[in-house]
């Protein structure tokens, strides 16, 4: 993983994961994590609580598509 290059850090989502960086440990939202670093994150919640993280991401995906007119498919 160290020369994996790390997604752009942008703190979408509000769901912190605290992972090792270099040589220290920040806190990074899901969605500025690796895709081995989602795995690790999401199997490590219950039912309960992957069902609130869907939600809440649903909640941004929305907002971002509302606030710059982005539409999943143009007809």
């Amino acid at each position: 993983m160290e020369n994996e290059k790390y997604p752009v850090e942008r703190e979408l989502d509000g769901f912190y994961y605290r992972v090792k960086r270099g040589e220290k440990f920040v806190n990074r939202c899901f969605t500025d994590l690796t895709d081995e670093e989602q795995t690790e994150f999401i199997s490590r919640y219950e039912k309960e609580g992957l069902m609130r993280m869907c939600k809440t991401l649903a909640s941004v995906l929305r907002q971002i598509g509302d606030q710059f007119g982005i539409m999943g498919k143009i007809e």
